[in-house]
């Protein structure tokens, strides 16, 4: 597992509650409850049709990811899920966004895709999984980006 000091605080809480659920169903009911609290990206960020370069590769409820840096210097993510049935996107965007936002780009660039095993379990469709995995690395792209100057 990711040291505890290496991710952001509310990210690593977040991960700890998941690691005591072994219940499948409880699992969902913890995911849906994130779904629940999703809020798709503001129209002063961007409006449908989202640009090509906002989306997650390979995700398919067509998840895309935006980033502002604040100006304290941390980072602000926004997520837009265009299939309403993708609950898994709309759970992933929710826990980055209220764990990730707020947060120094040096954190979050800490993170591992493998996060994604870690809230939803290993029982994951390939599919999902490597869309979900790619949310989490455009996440921490926009942060290394961020790190680097403004340019990857």
């Amino acid at each position: 597992m990711t040291e505890r000091n290496d991710i952001p605080e509310p990210l690593a809480e977040v991960l700890e509650d998941f690691e005591w659920i072994t219940d499948r169903r409880e699992r969902t009911e913890m995911l849906i409850h994130y779904a629940d609290q999703f809020k798709p990206v503001p129209p002063s960020i961007a409006t449908p049709p989202y640009p090509e370069e906002n989306r997650v590769p390979s995700c398919e409820s067509e998840a895309y990811v935006w980033a502002e840096r604040q100006d304290d210097g941390t980072m602000k993510f926004y997520f837009a899920v265009a299939n309403p049935q993708g609950i898994s996107a709309m759970s992933l965007a929710a826990i980055l966004d209220l764990t990730l936002s707020g947060q120094p780009p040096e954190k979050i660039a800490n993170i591992e895709p493998d996060i994604v095993f870690k809230l939803f379990g290993n029982e994951i469709s390939m599919g999902k999984g490597q869309g979900l995995t790619s949310m989490v690395g455009m996440v921490k792209a926009f942060a290394k980006e961020q790190l680097n100057g403004g340019r990857e």
